[in-house]
């Protein structure tokens, strides 16, 4: 009897004591997992902050418009960008070589430009994606006759691929631009705004001939 009592009490021990290591393992392997777990967590999360301060970084940040050359002069007055114009949209600002620009990367929403005329100045990135489509935008600074503007305004509401807007950072007073060319004007009577238009609007430069000119920004 004393040794069944024994035999079985041991036996008992045993299992417990078992028992208490498997437990003690199925700890160690969670507090594993949990460490490694909490580890990937912390890695994604790191990871997502640093992509999103990158982001707005460059959200926040000027780029280049993807542009190299230099403008050419012809015998007509019309000055023609040799060189590279980016196509890209972007949704960073964009910083052009001229102003207003010829061409180079630009926001994925045009200005409308079916005539349209606007009395504030354009988000030059907007405006690159109108000259894209075949528009000639016509601009003007403070130096520009009241006249003249009015006149050229009653003109490109006229004329369809057109859009017109102040440009107070721009040298020259009146400015005729389409993409990769441009050319100043001296008034709204000057033979080259009709020249200009004639040849520009929906011209051979055109990178996206047919393109929308409504549908886009009006303000």
């Amino acid at each position: 009897m004393g040794s069944a009592k024994k035999n079985t009490s041991a036996a008992r021990k045993a299992r417990i004591e078992e028992m208490r290591r498997a437990e003690q393992s199925r700890e160690r392997r969670n507090r594993i997992l949990t460490i490694t777990a909490s580890a990937v967590v912390v890695a994604a999360l790191v990871a997502g902050t640093v992509f999103l301060v990158r982001s707005q970084s460059d959200d926040d940040s000027a780029t280049d418009a993807k542009t190299s050359g230099s403008f050419v002069t012809g015998s007509d007055g019309v000055k023609t960008w040799k060189g590279t114009l980016g196509r890209t949209h972007v949704t960073k600002s964009v910083s052009y070589p001229m102003e207003p620009p010829v061409g180079g990367d630009h926001n994925q929403v045009w200005m409308n430009c079916d005539g349209d005329v606007y009395t504030k100045a354009l988000n030059n990135m907007n405006a690159v994606h109108s000259l894209e489509h075949g528009a000639v935008w016509v601009t003007y600074n403070p130096k520009a006759p009241k006249a003249d503007v009015d006149a050229l305004a009653a003109k490109v509401k006229k004329t369809p691929y057109t859009l017109m807007s102040p440009d107070d950072k721009q040298a020259d007073p009146i400015v005729l631009t389409a993409w990769g060319h441009q050319r100043t004007v001296t008034g709204a009577n000057d033979p080259n705004v009709a020249k200009f238009l004639e040849k520009y609007v929906q011209g051979e430069q055109t990178p996206e001939p047919g393109a929308a000119c409504t549908g886009g920004l009006s303000k």
